[in-house]
């Protein structure tokens, strides 16, 4: 059979299921939205359904959630200040990497929700935003999105790009059309060889990739942090911290374990928790209270005091000046297989951290990170307990692991410039 019409056969198969799935769209928005109200919010743009006349031209750029928009910041930062003549449009899917876009960039880029991927949805924002280049960054890999941009002529490149064992595996149902998909794209940046040779097993051709590295090696430490963590640690005297941070909701019991246990040791250790989403805020400080602990929260209180065993921090964009104050980090998404979260915040701001096992989304940086010493991977929540016990107690090893890690970021510092090497032919 002639490959158009397999593309065509495949595309229309693709494109009925997801018309007849329309009506759970809606139910989808509606459950979240009772957990977290923006979710409730902007429904037009999920459908492309837009009130203004078309815009000028954009160079857009598409991160899924809050980790991809801050995987995604250093290369944004480098468009807005080399091409400032430039319209950037970046889309997200969640309201809170909708939040992080505003916080980080407010009214210098354009924002909207990326619609779902079906075809006429796709063919009104490409006709609303007409981008002249999109820049999909690490695994967002929608067959009508990439192959309406090849019929518009837009040229398309997947940077930062990232595919785990698992996620490969994942797509294994539909990997005739993403393969097909795939092959439509300019170029596919890649984090490693490793996830490289994983996208040509999807579909891609080896043409079509080129190892640039991971842009969050290429985080920015802001330079008001250190005088934000000298005050936080003024304001809490001499007590050791540890910071349980991206928490998921099944890592929750694990983390009021170890801290009771912590507790017994160092009575008056203070516990900074961050859970991974925002509609988990207010379960996780009831928790806190429910064990006997004094609970503050960063939107009540701004700083804990010295009654305070619990402080949750219930806002968005401000995990690294938070890791900044504590003496030891776990990082959540690791207890399940959610596959861990990013390693290289605590890592860039000093800060010794531990997690668990699951790590397919963060693989490669962790075993650089273990390899190095600057990591401590627990089997389980047991062990991960034990390891912050042991790194509370000696100030020379937490010091010998973050000097590690720092290096360990310095060393993989450069995959903007790469990037920006490899999308430049295309930038208008």
């Amino acid at each position: 059979m002639p490959e158009p019409l397999v593309e065509r056969l495949l595309r229309g198969l693709y494109s009925a299921v997801l018309y007849v799935l329309v009506p759970v769209t809606v139910y989808h928005l509606i459950w979240r939205g009772f957990r977290q109200a923006e979710y409730f919010q902007r429904w037009s743009e999920r459908y492309a359904s837009y009130a203004d006349a078309p815009q000028a031209a954009t160079v857009w750029l598409h991160a899924v959630s809050v980790g991809e928009v801050n995987a995604a910041a250093p290369l944004v930062d480098t468009l807005l200040y080399q091409r400032p003549d430039l319209r950037l449009l970046v889309t997200t899917i969640t309201p809170t990497g909708s939040a992080r876009v505003t916080k980080l960039w407010g009214e210098r880029v354009e924002h909207v929700y990326l619609p779902y991927d079906l075809s006429g949805a796709v063919r009104r924002f490409l006709d609303h935003y007409r981008p002249q280049l999109g820049l999909i960054v690490e695994t967002e890999l929608w067959p009508n999105l990439l192959f309406c941009c090849r019929d518009r002529g837009v040229p398309v490149y997947i940077v930062n790009a990232r595919l785990s064992a698992r996620s490969l595996r994942g797509y294994r149902l539909l990997r005739p059309l993403v393969g097909r998909a795939l092959r439509t794209v300019r170029v596919i940046a890649a984090q490693s060889a490793d996830d490289g040779r994983r996208f040509q097993r999807l579909g891609a051709e080896a043409g079509q990739i080129v190892v640039t590295g991971n842009l969050k090696y290429d985080i920015a430490v802001d330079p008001q942090l250190p005088g934000f963590a000298r005050a936080f640690r003024d304001g809490v005297g001499r007590r050791p911290v540890w910071i349980a941070a991206s928490t998921h909701e099944q890592e929750e019991a694990a983390v009021l374990e170890i801290h009771r246990r912590l507790r017994r040791r160092w009575p008056e250790l203070l516990l900074l928790w961050a859970p991974r989403h925002p509609e988990r805020f207010r379960a996780v400080a009831q928790q806190a209270v429910d064990a006997g602990w004094r609970t503050a929260t960063r939107r009540l209180t701004r700083a804990p005091d010295a009654g305070d065993a619990v402080f949750v921090i219930d806002t968005l964009g401000e995990l690294m000046s938070f890791y900044g104050c504590a003496d030891a980090a776990f990082v959540g998404g690791s207890l399940q297989e959610v596959g861990g979260h990013n390693l290289l915040e605590p890592a860039a701001v000093g800060t010794a951290m531990v997690t668990g096992p699951h790590l397919h989304n963060f693989s490669e940086i962790a075993r650089r990170l273990e390899r190095a010493g600057g990591l401590r991977i627990g089997a389980d929540a047991e062990a991960v307990g034990e390891a912050l016990a042991e790194l509370l107690g000696d100030p020379q090893r937490r010091a010998e692991m973050t000097a590690a890690a720092a290096a360990l970021v310095e060393e993989g510092r450069g995959a903007v410039d790469r990037t920006m090497t490899v999308v430049y032919a295309d930038l208008p």
